[in-house]
Order: C-alpha cells, then structure tokens, then sequence
C-alpha cells in the first residue's frame, strides 16, 4: 500500500520535504497569533516579528543539538547526517529551551516583561507543536508500538493515516495523533484563560503543565523515544521536570508578590499604561 511521500517536489537539484514545509507553517501560524495578541496588547507590531527572526534558528539550533546529543550511535558513524533535519529529529524539549533563553535575551535587550511576552507566545507555542507532529507523520516517526489494521480502523481514522502507520510491514501507534490531538485542545483551552485574566506568567506556566502531563503518558507508547538510560525516557523524564518547575513557580512567584500584574492588565485600553514586572 502506497503511503505519503516525504518530499513534497523538487526544484531541480533542491528536493523540498514535508516535513520542512510542515515546520516552516507551523512557526508562521503562530507568529500570526502572536503578533494580533501582542498588538491588542500595546506591543509594538514588528515586537514577535524581531522574536521569531531570532528564535526560529536558535529554537532548530538546540532541537537538533538536544535530539543529537540523546541519540548520537545513530550519527556516530556518519556525523555529516547531523546536518540532515529534513530526515526529523528534532526535539519539542529542545525547542522549549531555545525558545526560552532567546525570550530571556530578547525581553532584557528590548526591555519587555519576560512574563508577557511568553504568555502571549504560549498558544502559538502549542498550536505550531500540534502542527508541526504532522511532519513527524509524513516522516513515519514519533510512533508507538505495533497494532493491528483493525485497532487503528476501530479509531474512525482516515486510510491515508491507517496506511502511513503502515512501516516496514507493521502498523503502529500514531502517537503522533494523539499528542497532536492533546496540544489542539491545549491551545483551545489556553484561549480561553486568556479571558479569564490569570495573573501574568501563569498562562505561559499553564502551558508547560499541561503539555508535560500529555507528553509524559503519551511517551510512555513510543519506541523510538531519546534515553537517558537503558529504561529511563528522556522525554519523560523532563516532562515530570517542568510539571514540578511550573507548579513550584506558580506557588512562589504568587508568594513572593511577584505575580501581582494580571494578563489583560495592559494594552486595548483595558489600562492606561503598558506594566512591566
């Protein structure tokens, strides 16, 4: 059974993959979203623009470096494939922490709040993630273990998913579905709290818990997870990580006054003046 076909078409010598394109729109889509909130915000337009200029390749950067250096038997003995991140490897935790240190170095030299600038960013953080495990599909990667045809028919899937999930004579768990699935209805949910005015940095915290509580059951199906050790998930190791970071930060910064500033406490007029904290 023919599956979907990774490139996308060529531009004579230049092959154009789909997993390029998914990543690339993924990061568009949520720019989009960042830059309508941050001008309802009071922020300068181009404010995100400047951002993902930077992030973008920083953010690529540290998922290639992240996903290498947690599976480098598979680069050992070709170390030019490093190169190849149109073949996938690319690791959510490492985007997180390049887009997290680009956003502390970013805020500071353009004297913006951390806290909301990532609270704007964090729906779009979650929707290019939701996105963007498309491209692992198209890549027939981030699976689970084997199933039968009839487990996936009995999921209501589509044939051109149940035939993808076909590899190497097996099908297999679209685990790839599910945390694409699970950060959609995070993104749903995380639009709603911007109404609700949670304090500021809370939606971007938000954010990390529910998305470390997915991606820690959810990795627990895969079989081609990056190892800390022999039995021990990378990915889950640093899902449970970020769940005790952001309930800790939750708890302190609120205890510390430093949480005091509320989400919409700024810009379409809601105040008179932009606040930092």
């Amino acid at each position: 059974m023919d599956g979907i076909h990774p490139i996308a078409f060529e531009l004579g010598p230049i092959q154009i993959h789909w997993y390029g394109i998914i990543i690339v729109a993924s990061a568009l889509v949520g720019l989009y979203l960042a830059v309508r909130e941050s001008e309802r915000r009071g922020l300068p337009k181009d404010t995100f623009v400047d951002l993902l200029l930077i992030g973008f390749p920083v953010s690529v950067l540290f998922a290639r470096a992240y996903y290498v250096f947690f599976n480098w038997e598979r680069y050992a003995d070709n170390p030019l494939r490093v190169f190849a991140v149109w073949e996938g490897g690319l690791a959510m935790h490492g985007v997180l922490i390049g887009a997290v240190l680009t956003l502390i170095v970013f805020a500071y030299v353009h004297r913006h709040s951390f806290w909301q600038l990532a609270d704007i960013m964090a729906p779009s953080l979650i929707l290019a993630q939701a996105i963007g495990r498309w491209g692992n599909f198209i890549n027939q990667e981030a699976h689970g273990g084997p199933v039968s045809r009839a487990f996936l028919e009995g999921l209501s899937l589509p044939d051109f998913i149940i035939n993808q999930m076909y590899i190497n004579g097996a099908y297999y768990h679209p685990t790839f579905l599910y945390e694409s699935l699970w950060n959609f209805a995070g993104f749903i949910g995380l639009m709603l709290l911007r109404r609700v005015n949670l304090r500021r940095g809370e939606l971007f915290l938000t954010y990390l818990l529910y998305y470390s509580i997915g991606r820690f059951f959810i990795e627990a199906l895969r079989t081609d997870s990056l190892m800390l050790t022999e039995h021990l998930q990378m990915a889950q190791v640093a899902s449970l990580s970020l769940i005790v970071f952001a309930v800790v930060l939750i708890i302190y910064r609120r205890k510390k006054g430093h949480a005091d500033v509320r989400y919409l406490d700024d810009g379409s007029g809601v105040a008179s003046a932009v606040k930092r904290s």
